[in-house]
């Protein structure tokens, strides 16, 4: 059995080994929040032309144009309420199936797959809310260590240095969360909006292929 002292060294050395890689995820983490707060301003730029109306409108157009049988038209009138790549698919396929036979089991199926395409693409930025804290501690703590190392053999030096690391990763940490669930918050909004968009869109095109 391996003496407690051993066991110490050994567990003492491992989170000296981790320290570089948490710092490095730390700063990558912050490079994705960066990203997602860009692509968060697209997606609100892209809703920003959102009106029920004229939502209503179209989707009664597209209707008129799929009894006609000119599906092309009505994808096009739907072009408005599309506000991502992955709506606008969605929307392409519900117009495609809509009025023929397996429709009310694919159709469904489409809405479905959109809705968790949008929980996927919550959970990047969900991910972000507890991997940020987490960085931020364990940034915090392996640098404390050597830090009190350094303040029992006397180096200032050396507990400057690390405590001004542990500090500043504590910080990127809790930034990394707040701003990731800030994100969470806002895209569940738009992606909830989306989905009842297309299940709108869907009932709509639906109903007059089945009267």
């Amino acid at each position: 059995m391996l003496p407690l002292a051993s066991i110490e060294n050994v567990v003492f050395h491992v989170s000296n080994v981790l320290r570089t890689p948490v710092l490095i995820v730390a700063l990558v983490a912050v490079a994705l929040v960066v990203v997602e707060c860009g692509a968060l301003g697209v997606e609100l730029v892209r809703r920003g032309r959102r009106n029920p109306d004229r939502l209503q409108n179209a989707a009664t157009h597209a209707r008129e144009a799929i009894v006609e049988g000119d599906r092309a038209s009505a994808a096009k009138y739907l072009g408005i309420a599309v506000s991502s790549a992955a709506m606008w698919k969605a929307v392409l396929r519900v117009v495609a199936l809509t009025g023929l036979p397996e429709a009310s089991i694919r159709v469904p199926k489409t809405i479905a797959d959109f809705d968790i395409g949008s929980l996927r693409r919550l959970e990047r930025t969900r991910v972000l809310v507890r991997v940020g804290p987490a960085l931020g501690l364990m940034g915090t703590l392996i640098p404390l260590s050597p830090a009190l190392s350094g303040l029992a053999s006397g180096k200032v030096d050396q507990l400057t240095s690390n405590l001004r690391v542990a500090f500043s990763v504590t910080v990127l940490g809790l930034l990394v969360g707040a701003v990731a669930f800030g994100i969470s918050l806002v895209r569940d909004r738009l992606y909830a909006q989306d989905l009842s968009d297309l299940t709108f869109i869907a009932a709509t095109l639906e109903g007059e292929a089945s009267a």
